[in-house]
């Protein structure tokens, strides 16, 4: 079967209609306990429910059925790209996001700093979301002690909290165009009370790049032995350079992406969308929202991206997520008052607070338009969401559904 894009580029026409996709990072949750509620469920959303009322509403997998997402593909599939087709690794995304350049054959990774225990054992993946001006004395401290490795250059950048990205610099292209190779075992286990792992290369030409990997970790736990929390490093999503078709050139859209944290914008950046300036820290959405209004004349397309709605799942923190959503919804007003043509609320992936992961869940999607049938739903929720009218939807379809409410889209055929 062709790629959805195909079809969607020649019918896609400019009109004056303005498009806004909210994603609710990690939204989908579910009940502490049986038959309780889920976060979202929990949270007094006024402006949620009502504008449920007058909205579609539908459940999505991002990937497929069973399958976790994590962000990078939870994403490209809202945006219309086959995350089975286009595939990038956290560390490209993430190093885009803050500006480095990758050229080719480099190799870019995500990193955690973790608190290890006795005998290395992980006691906390993310060393208790240091500042990030810790993470910036911590990065300083690995600059000096890790400039290379066996003459290979290694760069070292702070991201935020806890997360920091490597960039491995390709020593030059072979005769067959190979730099360092980027298929390489995870040396995050993603669980605690374990060892950090082995990065192990599964092809040939990823084995130096194993080989770096592993002395890095090495060198950096040696390097950070007097730090009694930010003590250790774990890596996963190692990427070279991306390509992806552009988002303008398949929909014929200017777009804008209107995020804080790094991998976000990074994303948004390798598909093509300008990256909006926000101020504020990554939790005040006020700056999000000044953002929006900012810019709302220059673009016909809009990705607003919230974090912490994610974040505080991923620690287990039912209550503070039940109150980021519930921040969220004070603000809904600020972007109903702009007049999108097509709103979108949805999440890249759930993250139960009681699994305190990324979890294989549907998210709740909804769309609300002048040409939308109504499902005069009672909430914004994963329960009245499995009950709307647009059903159980893959994740790609939803650019094709925001166009079509958009009025953006031709007849296909005769």
């Amino acid at each position: 079967m062709s790629d959805l894009i195909d079809t969607i580029r020649p019918l896609a026409k400019k009109t004056d209609s303005k498009i806004l996709m909210v994603v609710l990072d990690g939204v989908g949750g579910l009940p502490l306990t049986p038959g309780g509620e889920t976060e979202l469920a929990s949270a007094r959303t006024p402006n949620l429910d009502a504008l449920a009322a007058e909205a579609q509403l539908g459940l999505v997998e991002l990937v497929g059925a069973g399958i976790t997402p994590g962000s990078g593909p939870g994403h490209l599939s809202l945006f219309g790209y086959d995350p089975l087709k286009y595939v990038v690794g956290r560390g490209a995304l993430s190093a885009v996001g803050i500006g480095v350049r990758l050229g080719a054959g480099d190799v870019a990774v995500r990193g955690n700093f973790a608190t290890l225990g006795a005998n290395r054992v992980i006691e906390d993946r993310r060393a208790g979301r240091p500042s990030n001006e810790k993470n910036a004395e911590v990065v300083s401290k690995l600059r000096e002690a890790i400039p290379e490795i066996g003459g290979i250059r290694v760069e070292i950048y702070t991201e935020s909290e806890h997360r920091f990205v490597v960039v491995f610099r390709s020593p030059g292209l072979d005769e067959a165009g190979q730099g360092l190779g980027a298929n390489i075992s995870d040396v995050d286990p993603q669980v605690t009370g374990v060892q950090p792992m082995l990065a192990v290369a599964q092809d040939t030409t990823s084995g130096l790049t194993a080989e770096l990997v592993n002395t890095f970790v090495q060198r950096a736990e040696a390097a950070l032995s007097d730090e009694p929390q930010v003590n250790g490093v774990l890596f996963r999503g190692y990427s070279d350079v991306p390509h992806f078709p552009s988002f303008a050139n398949i929909y014929g859209l200017r777009a804008a992406c209107i995020a804080s944290y790094p991998m976000y914008r990074g994303l948004a950046s390798l598909v093509g969308m300008d990256v909006v300036p926000v101020e504020g820290e990554e939790d005040a959405l006020e700056g999000k929202v000044a953002a929006l209004t900012e810019n709302w004349a220059k673009y016909d397309f809009f990705y607003w991206h919230v974090k912490k709605t994610d974040s505080t799942g991923e620690d287990g923190d039912f209550a503070e997520k039940v109150h980021k959503i519930e921040l969220f919804d004070e603000l809904l007003p600020g972007l109903l008052a702009l007049k999108p043509d097509v709103l979108c609320i949805v999440g890249d992936h759930s993250t139960p607070s009681k699994l305190k992961s990324h979890s294989w869940h549907p998210v709740p999607l909804l769309i609300r338009s002048d040409y939308g049938r109504k499902d005069l739903a009672a909430r914004y929720t994963e329960e009245e969401a499995g009950r709307g009218s647009l059903g159980l939807r893959r994740g790609t379809d939803i650019m094709p559904l925001l166009m079509a409410n958009a009025l953006k889209l031709q007849k296909y055929g005769a």
